[in-house]
């Protein structure tokens, strides 16, 4: 499970959500609604409320002051910096609610504002020591979680970091618009917001401040008998670590809590976790597979919790990874029967397990795929005994896998017979999150399952009725209706469509600005405007499909295109060129060019290359306008953004040999291939073989980053995994080399041949039965996407046939239609990149009567009569 999406599952049972303001459920500050002299004001700032005097008197950066603050200690805190703040003119904001607060304190939220309660911005850096001194004398003993950014000052809530106060923004190397700084000559520069202290390197720490530094320093984890190796994980309420005990050499484990951080639904923070795990283990001690507990110790203000290290285990997920034949398309019946015999291994061990665990009085209330490990011997271990609790608790964990927690009337031992159920059934279809969206999906799983493994009827019946059998929680329903079966049937095809449009309607919140559909959490760092995330792409694929227009959604994109508000992403895929692209799509060219002309405004040419949001995608969106325009200076810049990255690619290849490290991922929306689209793009437009060149050395740069699996697959290699998907997998390589090879005119080049080879062997990696998501980006949808577009006879394709079928292991009920999950099957989604609107296109693209194809990605659109230019000109 990616633990990103756990801090977005707080507010809504169906979407992923971000903290917003104040509702009845999360009211606010009693600060927020103070009474304020003449001469200031109060406004609300996404989850802040910023108080101020006209003018504010601000410096665009500089040192700026953030009081942490507990959930017990946040009234007093702010009550005590407002008293301070007001009288003397220092402007400041605020967290609205405790709801905000607990969003950054939580255990899955993002170390680099994690405690972040309150943002003072002092005047210079005079004003910075007093405010700290008086201030920081006045707020001493309150208790507060350390900001991991920031300098902390003394022991109190104060912390101080060199950032920015005004609004400015840049483009990050990942193409991201972030808050930004300016160096001495005026260059902006990103303002890094990363859980560790850092100067900006033009910037001299005052000296106020350097024996905070020298505090901060002299605690070290060399102060204990141990010694760290290597980080094995992060989370906000600490870290988990290999290490070494330096008195035997042996290796261990040691769990670090960090106070008033991480804290659970109980309001248990990181500490009292790990002091409550060491007493666990202590009474678990002796039972086969549960590591042993060596020491509780303090570092500073940190808790360790020091255990034995299972060396040779690996997570059940990753086992399961790495043998099982629902991702081998050529797997045998005897490759089903070795795989049947393991995993029945593997549930009867964890049922011993836990069996042994009730026997010591003991629930242990977290068994999970991450939390058992297999060894190389294939027994288990069981670890994170964070929320195990007596067996006559009556009480429910403040942390859990949604996929295996159970309904809030199972309590008890029963707990862990519910999560032995989901295993059951998650040893062999990994996708027990959509359980806890859904429970009778487990009959959809157990038939699934008995078709594939030789497996006992019995065992499939019994998980299935502890499941089900389970009463749900009335308050929180999913729907009353069964999701639709999909079938690769064109006759049904009208009907499929309406149950998912249904679904997408009835998720539609109009009445927000930050959003239109509910989709991915990236849509609350990219905006909900775009392609991949936002309105603009739920919008293109309910047309293309023939679902319709809808005309007030449209009105929605309209209105925020136009004022999309500081830091907007100008890309294609995640930005203001998507909802440019889709506007006119939509017949609303007068307002897209408008869109087009703002984004121009900027210092384009400095983005990075992508085609999610770099260069790649800006300059197809421009070459795709003059096309449909006729206008020149559009087909200009659009040329000029394909000049500048195959300049780019004509310099030596620096990035890591695989994909995703140092921020390089390679693929289509994020690596080499989609640079190769625009040059292929341009080549179309101009003639010019220069853009052909540079498009196969796209192309060659991406396949270095690729590795041939067993069976002929060839995938993405991230070293630790490989991938197959379309964003950053090896689809979409392959959806560029067959435009390359389409392109490509005359003899046979001998590149040719290595990319003919290449697109065959990537076409081998779309036949596995399982992909784990059901999206677009990086899911089955795209899977079916890139298949529709390589045969004619997509209608009656089998390949096609077989993977629009299996979508069905994925479909969810909402509303009185059919959705699918997002990014971590926890709850649903309706973008185009990973959700419902997603899977809408690619059935469009199998189904649909006319073709359907992902935007600007094949084939070009036709121009209008008299606007072609370039070679297409020339050619009539």
């Amino acid at each position: 499970m990616d633990d990103r999406y756990e801090a977005y599952t707080q507010l809504d049972r169906h979407f992923y959500d971000a903290v917003r303001g104040v509702g009845p459920a999360a009211p606010g500050f009693a600060a927020g609604e103070r009474a304020l002299p003449d001469g200031w004001r109060r406004y609300g700032q996404d989850d802040w409320t910023v108080v101020e005097p006209v003018p504010n008197g601000m410096p665009a950066q500089g040192w700026k002051i953030h009081a942490s603050a507990a959930l017990e200690s946040a009234v007093e805190i702010l009550d005590i910096v407002f008293e301070y703040c007001v009288p003397r003119g220092i402007p400041f904001k605020f967290l609205r609610s405790s709801a905000a607060l607990l969003a950054r304190v939580s255990k899955y939220a993002p170390r680099g504002y994690s405690g972040k309660f309150v943002t003072i911005y002092p005047a210079d850096d005079a004003a910075c020591e007093r405010v700290l001194t008086e201030l920081g004398e006045l707020l001493d003993g309150r208790p507060n979680p350390y900001i991991l950014s920031d300098l902390r000052w003394n022991a109190g809530p104060l912390h101080v970091r060199y950032g920015a106060f005004a609004g400015r923004y840049t483009v990050a190397e990942d193409g991201a618009v972030v808050p930004a700084l300016a160096k001495p000559d005026g260059t902006l520069v990103p303002d890094r917001r990363e859980p560790v202290f850092r100067v900006p390197p033009w910037v001299e720490l005052p000296a106020f401040l350097a024996p905070q530094l020298a505090a901060r320093n002299a605690v070290k984890l060399t102060d204990m008998p141990y010694k760290v190796e290597r980080v094995l994980h992060f989370s906000n309420g600490g870290g988990i670590y290999v290490g070494r005990d330096t008195r035997t050499g042996e290796e261990v484990v040691l769990k670090e809590g960090r106070p008033h951080a991480g804290i659970d639904a109980r309001g248990n923070d990181a500490v009292r976790r790990v002091e409550h795990e060491h007493a666990m283990l202590c009474r678990l001690e002796g039972i086969p597979g549960i590591p042993r507990p060596r020491d509780l110790i303090w570092v500073g203000e940190h808790r360790f919790l020091v255990m034995d290290f299972i060396a040779d285990g690996v997570p059940l997920s990753k086992a399961m990874a790495g043998r099982h034949p629902l991702t081998d398309h050529a797997a045998t019946p005897e490759d089903y029967q070795r795989y049947a015999d393991w995993a029945l291994s593997i549930h009867r061990q964890a049922k011993q397990t836990v069996d042994a665990i009730h026997e010591r009085g003991i629930v242990y209330g977290d068994l999970h795929m991450s939390n058992l490990l297999v060894r190389a011997d294939d027994t288990i271990a069981v670890l994170d005994f964070e929320v195990s609790c007596d067996i006559g608790e009556q009480v429910r964990p403040g942390l859990g896998n949604p996929g295996f927690t159970p309904p809030r009337t199972v309590t008890g031992a029963d707990r862990d017979h519910y999560a032995l159920a989901c295993l059951r059934l998650a040893v062999f279809l990994p996708l027990a999150n959509l359980l806890w969206l859904h429970r009778p999906k487990a009959r959809d799983f157990a038939e699934v399952i008995g078709e594939h493994f030789p497996v006992p009827p019995e065992y499939l019946a019994e998980a299935v009725a502890v499941i089900t059998g389970a009463e749900a929680d009335p308050s929180r329903p999913i729907a009353a209706n069964a999701p639709a079966r999909i079938e690769p049937e064109p006759r049904i095809w009208p009907d499929l469509r309406a149950d998912l449009v249904r679904a997408i309607e009835a998720s539609a919140t109009p009445d927000r600005d930050d959003r239109l559909f509910p989709g991915d959490i990236r849509q609350f760092a990219v905006g909900g405007l775009g392609l991949a995330y936002g309105a603009a792409g739920v919008l293109y694929a309910l047309d293309v499909t023939g679902a319709g227009r809808f005309p007030q959604y449209e009105e929605w994109l309209l209105r925020h295109a136009k004022d999309p508000g500081a830091g907007a992403r100008p890309g294609l895929w995640e930005g203001l060129h998507g909802a440019a692209f889709a506007l006119e799509h939509l017949g609303h060219r007068a307002e897209a060019l408008d869109v087009v002309e703002a984004c121009l405004q900027d210092r384009w040419q400095e983005y990075p290359s992508d085609l999610s949001g770099g260069l790649s995608g800006i300059g197809l969106n421009l070459l795709h306008f003059a096309e449909r325009t006729g206008d020149t200076g559009l087909r200009t810049c659009g040329l000029q953004a394909a000049e500048i990255v195959a300049e780019r690619l004509a310099a030596p290849d620096t990035a890591p040999a695989v994909s995703g490290r140092d921020g390089f991922h390679a693929g289509l929306l994020r690596g080499h291939s989609g640079q190769a689209l625009l040059l292929l793009r341009a080549f179309d437009d101009t003639g010019d073989t220069r853009f052909l060149d540079s498009a196969a050395e796209a192309l060659r740069r991406d396949l270095r980053r690729c590795v041939v699996r067993d069976k002929g697959a060839m995938h993405v290699d991230e070293g630790w995994r490989t991938l197959p998907y379309l964003d950053v997998g090896s689809l979409g390589i392959g959806v560029a080399l067959d435009a390359y090879l389409a392109a490509r005119s005359g003899p046979e080049a001998d590149s040719d041949l290595l990319f003919r080879e290449a697109a065959d062997a990537i076409a081998v990696a779309a036949r596995s039965p399982l992909y784990a998501l059901p999206g677009l980006f990086s899911g089955r949808a795209g899977i079916v996407l890139y298949l529709a577009g390589r045969t004619p006879e997509r209608h009656r394709d089998p390949l096609v046939a077989a993977q629009v079928r299996r979508l069905t292991w994925h479909t969810l009920p909402y509303g009185s239609g059919t959705a699918f999950p997002g990014g971590g099957l926890m709850r649903l989604s309706m973008d185009l990149a990973t959700g419902t609107a997603g899977v809408l296109l690619a059935l469009g693209a199998a189904l649909h009567d006319e073709p359907v194809h992902a935007p600007l990605l094949v084939p070009k659109t036709p121009a209008p009569s008299g606007a072609g230019t370039g070679k297409r000109k020339a050619r009539e």
